[in-house]
């Protein structure tokens, strides 16, 4: 899995505080201008108080390449996005290289019968597509079949994002894409993204005691 951060908002931190100053002040002070210690002030008390809307204005854009079609089914859950992904009727997937979930490496027969079947399947699309369409001959690739997809996601979503798919009860995989794409934010929007991730970083499991892992990540601990 590889996962880049190729494009964002300039400034992503000063623009959704210049968004709240928008909304309270009279006069705004110009972007740049700003100071950082201002700007940290700004975005707390927007965060503290729930007025998440002017965090809107900040957006990141992913290249996400390698992950598996399990992954991307989930991931397009989140509608507030825009997704560009490999097309499997334009694109021949000649070169079938199937993610294998850790579980399965871990025992060497359930890894024989997962890299047999998945040789199989490779043998069927080769032959299928020598006389159908390849959007016909797709319809035996599995979920474990490679992709490619960009992700654009405003930073509000992505908080709500970060907070499903962070947490230890998130599906392996697109929690470790996630936990990827949060620590590219955090690089360009470390007060934003500050106390970003799994629900259980900043207070209580909002799963509650039957459905929480019982062991909560905690602060600093992402």
């Amino acid at each position: 899995m590889k996962v880049e951060l190729i494009n964002h908002t300039l400034d992503p931190d000063r623009a959704a505080a210049h968004a709240a100053l928008t909304c309270y002040k009279e006069n705004v002070p110009d972007k740049e201008g700003m100071d950082m210690n201002l700007v940290r002030e700004i975005l707390k008390k927007i965060k503290d108080s729930g007025h998440h809307s002017v965090i809107e204005h900040s957006s990141f854009t992913f290249s996400v390449i390698g992950v598996s079609r399990a992954l991307t089914h989930q991931l397009v859950r989140h509608r507030i996005a825009s997704y560009s992904q490999q097309s499997q009727r334009y694109v021949d997937i000649d070169d079938f290289d199937p993610v294998i979930p850790y579980s399965v490496l871990d025992n060497e027969h359930n890894a024989r019968i997962y890299n047999e079947f998945m040789k199989k399947v490779r043998e069927v699309y080769i032959d299928l597509k020598k006389d159908i369409p390849l959007e016909d001959a797709r319809y035996v690739l599995p979920n474990a079949t490679k992709t490619n997809i960009i992700v654009t996601m405003n930073a509000r979503e992505l908080w709500h994002f970060f907070s499903l798919r962070c947490c230890r009860r998130a599906q392996w995989e697109i929690r470790e894409m996630a936990n990827k794409m949060l620590d590219l934010c955090k690089e360009v929007s470390p007060i934003i993204f500050e106390d970003a991730g799994a629900p259980c970083l900043r207070g209580p499991c909002p799963e509650g005691e039957e459905f929480s892992c019982g062991k909560p990540l905690g602060k600093g601990h992402q």
